[in-house]
């Protein structure tokens, strides 16, 4: 009533509450009763405020690139933003009398987009897409040291760069030579993964063949010692033959020897039998026929005695008409040849 009212603002909110042109009450979150004809508000925001951007910019090789960030920013000085911007406050409609708070955003945006056209005219875009930590790191410290974010009152809190991203004709093609190039680095590492494969079996092969030679120079040591010691068998074998041939050379001329000898005795002995027969064929050479039977049967035993008897009994047969010889005649001359026959076996 009588145009007095009350209002209260809230803890995240800087009030300069204004009389006649002159701040008679400022402070965070004020409430207070004011005279509406005679009193207005200045509000000003306490906390930080973060401000997505995204726009377009060229660079060094005349490609557009998107560039997508935000700025996180917040009101340092409320009486150096209060000259600079028009933050009145209509207390009745709790709006602002201006649309500058609205524009502040803008313009911090727009300085930025200033500092990242300046970095991306320098870089190419390979480069350009794969700097965006570059990008907001730089854009952090040209907007901590910004002159015109100071005559504002503002202070940069932080700066992100989430994409530099190409047109999608771009993208596509530098996808394309991506891809061809990861494709070739496949090949290439394919090809050197084969190629080790064949090296491995290489020297496989070379370890494989170095034992073989290994195993047929042992093999031939092997040969070698057996050839060496089946020629020194062999050379023994030679000079036992030699030694046997030797032997058996000797013993032949030996027996040789004896039996020229032997032979030449026996020669001699027949010599001396045939002179002394013809010695006593010559002295008996007149003697009677009887008497030299005589002297021939002298020293027989009786069987011989009886066997000569038969045989002239035989050359008389002629003569001789009827002859009788006893059982017990036989069976003496059949014992006396069964005594002979065992002796002879005996001998």
């Amino acid at each position: 009533m009588f145009g007095i009212k009350f209002v209260k603002f809230q803890p995240s909110e800087y009030v300069m509450k204004m009389r006649s042109g002159r701040v008679v009450r400022e402070g965070v979150g004020l409430s207070f009763f004011y005279y509406a004809p005679v009193t207005s508000a200045i509000v000003i925001p306490v906390s930080s405020v973060d401000a997505p951007f995204m726009f377009e910019e060229v660079t060094r090789d005349f490609q557009s690139v998107t560039v997508q960030g935000q700025l996180t920013y917040r009101i340092a000085d409320f009486h150096q933003m209060s000259r600079m911007l028009d933050y009145t406050y209509n207390l009745r409609k709790k709006a602002y009398l201006s649309d500058d708070p609205g524009k502040l955003g803008q313009r911090v945006i727009g300085l930025a987009k200033v500092l990242v056209k300046r970095h991306l005219e320098a870089m190419p875009l390979r480069e350009a897409i794969q700097a965006g930590d570059r990008l907001a790191a730089a854009l952090g410290e040209a907007l901590a040291d910004s002159p015109e974010l100071k005559k504002l009152g503002l202070e940069a809190i932080g700066a992100s760069i989430l994409a530099v991203l190409p047109s999608k004709e771009t993208m596509r093609a530098l996808e394309a030579q991506t891809r061809e190039q990861i494709l070739r680095e496949a090949d290439e590492a394919l090809y050197e993964r084969r190629n080790a494969s064949i090296e491995q079996e290489r020297i496989v092969r070379e370890n494989e063949l170095g034992t073989e030679i290994a195993i047929e120079a042992k093999k031939k040591q092997i040969r070698e010692s057996q050839l060496a010691a089946d020629r020194l068998v062999q050379q023994k074998k030679n000079e036992m033959q030699q030694e046997q041939l030797h032997f058996d050379t000797a013993y032949e001329e030996e027996r040789e020897t004896m039996l020229r000898r032997s032979a030449d005795n026996r020669r001699v002995e027949a010599d001396a039998r045939a002179y002394e027969l013809s010695a006593v064929m010559g002295a008996l050479g007149g003697a009677d026929q009887q008497v030299l039977q005589a002297l021939t049967r002298s020293g027989m035993n009786p069987n011989q005695l009886i066997a000569a008897a038969f045989e002239e009994l035989a050359g008389q047969a002629d003569k001789i008409g009827q002859l009788n010889i006893s059982p017990d005649l036989l069976q003496g001359l059949l014992q006396g040849e069964a005594a002979q026959v065992t002796e002879r076996r005996k001998r």
